[in-house]
């Protein structure tokens, strides 16, 4: 780990406005490190950099910085870490990608990021079988050793997070603001949780706030990380499907878990597996694809995640039968059931909170799958 004066002219270096990470890695590549580029003469710069970011590195090169002070201020905290490309314990994933950030804040237990890992991501407007997909795979797979990666949006990252604390993997956080936030704000316990139980990532300044260009350089992060990506829920057009594209770009397997072609939370998945991706019905059907980079790590003892056990009948309640899994209406419930409104209300009631159905905006409900476990 580097001391404050050496990470001094890193965070000036991830501090020039208008540089970005591929801007940074064009000098460094150039100039060898921190130190070298800000002691390079002006004419030298402007043969790698534009004018104006020239300029702009000659006159900070000098300049004190109170976002420098503030953050070796916050880095003087427990549990508080910064990795620079420098570092030996820097995450070897992230070299994959071609702009790797040359600098990342981090809370929490760096150990996770030598961990294998496996990406999940989806839809932050989850319906109720997305989230619980979500959480059971994330589990699963988590009690396999293998750590769960996302991006503390609501809907299924949270989920997924969860799941994931739940097992000896644990999580990581990669987030789209400084450290020092936290997006949303409903999931500052969760944050919590993960700073102490997990890990934290951000290659954003500290104070950086929620904004829209953020979140793409986010999830580059998310789908470098992991071994696989995960997609549990995706509408047409979702950000998800970009961060599942880049998992491929990078040699990451890419999963999809399929739902009702009358879903448009179904529809990118459905997109990802008509292009390729793996469709998954169980945590073991990642771990079959995954087989050889797993074998690479040290897993705990005792898992054995490809093998399928065979499963004791369950009886399942004749309500839900005729309900099928796709969402039904209320009234056409009464009709294929032949009960009167008061009897199918108590046993819809009773299902719901065994957790075995949803209730729907449009007075509709729907069946939900445990999906998760192998």
């Amino acid at each position: 780990m580097l001391t404050h004066d050496e990470l001094v002219p890193w965070l000036r270096l991830s501090l020039v406005k208008g540089l970005g990470p591929r801007g940074q890695i064009q000098l460094l590549r150039a100039l060898g490190e921190p130190v070298a580029i800000f002691a390079a003469p002006y004419e030298q710069l402007r043969a790698l950099v534009t004018d104006p970011l020239a300029q702009t590195i000659v006159a900070t090169r000098e300049l004190e910085l109170p976002q420098i002070e503030m953050t070796l201020r916050w880095l003087n905290e427990p549990n508080r870490l910064i990795l620079t490309l420098a570092d030996e314990q820097y995450p070897k994933k992230l070299l994959d990608l071609p702009d790797p950030p040359c600098v990342l804040y981090a809370q929490g237990k760096l150990d996770f990021l030598n961990k294998p890992a496996l990406s999940v991501v989806g839809s932050r407007n989850a319906s109720a079988q997305g989230i619980q997909n979500a959480h059971s795979f994330a589990h699963y797979v988590s009690t396999q050793g293998v750590t769960i990666v996302s991006g503390l949006a609501t809907g299924i990252d949270a989920a997924a997070h969860r799941g994931g604390l739940a097992g000896v993997g644990a999580s990581i956080a990669v987030v789209g603001t400084g450290l020092d936030r936290v997006y949303p704000a409903s999931n500052h316990q969760l944050a919590h949780q993960l700073a102490a139980d997990g890990l934290i990532l951000s290659e954003l300044a500290l104070g950086s706030p929620p904004k829209s260009e953020h979140f793409p350089r986010r999830n580059r992060m998310i789908a470098a990380l992991g071994l696989g990506c995960l997609v549990v829920e995706a509408a047409l057009g979702s950000g998800s499907l970009i961060t599942a594209r880049q998992a491929l770009e990078l040699g990451r397997e890419v999963f999809a878990i399929p739902g009702s072609i009358h879903s448009p939370l179904a529809k990118g998945c459905h997109q990802l597996i008509k292009n390729g991706a793996k469709l998954v019905e169980s945590g073991a059907d990642i771990f079959e694809e995954l087989a050889a980079p797993l074998s690479l790590f040290e897993l705990p003892k005792g898992s054995n995640a490809i093998e399928k056990k065979p499963k004791k009948a369950i009886e399942v309640d004749p309500i839900l039968c005729q309900m099928g899994w796709d969402p039904i209406e209320f009234d056409a419930l009464i009709e294929v059931t032949g009960l009167t409104s008061e009897a199918l209300c108590a046993i819809l009631l009773g299902l719901e909170l065994e957790g075995q159905i949803s209730c729907l905006p449009g007075n509709r409900y729907q069946r939900l799958a445990g999906t998760g476990k192998s």
